[in-house]
């Protein structure tokens, strides 16, 4: 095991790994902890799943990325193959990080994939577990349910001893080229993007295309973005007379559409998490397969719309209930009010500084940012209720155990992405 300072962290510099294997919304929810462990090291090595990796080039912060397809996150896995794993591991061991952190999702175990790091010959691992570790985690923290996932990552890179860079405040960044905005724009727009990964998370097509009618009606100029599989569904939407991008663009295409955008009407998906990155408000028409708290578009104004419904929480990807109520109960007209009120200023939550940011140079320090002065002090507040010590608990057969207090040209191909 690699040497230790005080509290079970490692020492700055050196090569971390760090481990976010499922979507590209979960990739870039991960940003924050990324740029606080590459603050802290000389170089940073990402490893991300082949759903990831478009938001992975991204991402300041990142010297390297690696693909890996988990057999125990991809929600499409193949069967486990021992070459697979072999190969996985010999990448690693030629890379020789001197630490790695795993970040993963409520519902995820990091204890897989820390076992193939400790073959690899990695000397130091952290990684969020509520399950035993053993001798496979060096760190093995504990946060309390509904955390947000911005902040379950931020936790795991501070009890590691990583602090983020001076001036960075845990909001969203991704790395911009304005060059990749595409022609034909409309000068002022809401941006609609009907689809998502799994059904579940759907808002109906007709109540989008309706949305979108009735948008255009009242003098707004609508863009309709989607996937390369989804143009049969953006050109429904965008029929009215709307901008239909569906297939057109990739993320870096996409950001820079968010960036200009007055507004974002999305689901519990990718896009919605990219919009947060670049600052754009976000309508969210949010499906309560998982819970809201750890999924919101994190510090960017934004107004969930959803409904309480007593199978919340299901995770299911397609809706056993008849009708799917969930979705269905929401109307056109709740969702038109909710862009006119974030056009007003509603809808700010207290993560929520409600800025937008300019694109972000690679490994530059992150620049000081304003705060709203109706949340400044109570950002202030988040930042210091996160950056508490961890308090240690005795050690697992090696790990040391710790309960946290607190509540772009290769990235050519958007994945819709949440919860995996």
């Amino acid at each position: 095991m690699s040497p230790e300072v005080p509290g079970g962290r490692v020492p700055p510099g050196g090569h971390t790994l760090v481990a976010r294997l499922d979507n590209d919304g979960d990739v870039l929810l991960a940003g924050p902890a990324i740029r606080a462990a590459a603050a802290g090291s000389e170089r940073l090595t990402l490893l991300c799943g082949p759903r990831g990796r478009a938001a992975a080039a991204m991402l300041p912060g990142v010297d390297r990325i690696e693909v890996f397809r988990a057999h125990w996150i991809d929600p499409e896995p193949d069967p486990v193959d021992p070459a697979v794993i072999e190969d996985l591991r010999d990448r690693v061991t030629s890379l020789r990080p001197d630490r790695a952190l795993i970040l993963t999702s409520f519902h995820q175990s990091a204890l897989p994939l820390a076992l193939v790091l400790r073959l690899a010959g990695v000397p130091w691992i952290g990684a969020i577990s509520d399950d035993y570790p053993g001798s496979l985690l060096d760190l093995r923290h504990r946060v309390p349910d509904d955390l947000h996932e911005v902040e379950r990552g931020r936790s795991l890179a501070a009890a590691a001893g990583f602090a983020p860079p001076p001036g960075d405040g845990g909001r969203m960044e991704v790395l911009r080229d304005p060059r990749r905005l595409p022609a034909g724009l409309p000068d002022r727009f809401v941006v609609l993007h009907p689809g998502a990964s799994v059904s579940a998370r759907r808002w109906p097509a007709e109540r989008f295309a309706a949305l979108a009618a009735r948008l255009i009606r009242s003098g707004e100029q609508v863009v309709v973005t989607g996937g390369p599989g989804e143009r049969a569904l953006t050109a429904r939407v965008a029929a009215g007379g709307g901008t239909d991008m569906g297939g057109r663009t990739g993320l870096p295409e996409l950001a820079e559409i968010l960036a200009r955008a007055e507004a974002l009407v999305s689901g519990n998906t990718g896009p919605a998490h990219l919009a947060a990155a670049v600052g754009c408000p976000v309508v969210w028409i949010a499906a309560p397969t998982v819970p809201s708290v750890r999924w919101h578009p994190w510090a960017v104004t934004h107004r969930e719309i959803s409904r309480d419904v007593p199978c919340a929480g299901c995770r299911a990807r397609e809706c056993p209930v008849p009708g799917h109520p969930c979705m269905t109960g929401i109307g056109v007209d709740e969702v038109l009010d909710a862009i006119a009120a974030i056009r007003h200023g509603a809808g700010l939550r207290p993560d929520v500084p409600g800025r937008r940011h300019a694109p972000q140079p690679r490994r530059a320090p992150m620049a000081d940012q304003e705060q709203d002065p109706k949340t400044g002090s109570q950002q202030q507040q988040e930042q210091e209720k996160w950056s508490e010590n961890p308090q240690q608990g005795g050690p697992s057969q090696g790990a040391k155990d710790s309960d946290e207090g607190i509540g772009p040209d290769d990235a050519d191909e958007i994945v819709n992405a949440g919860e995996g």
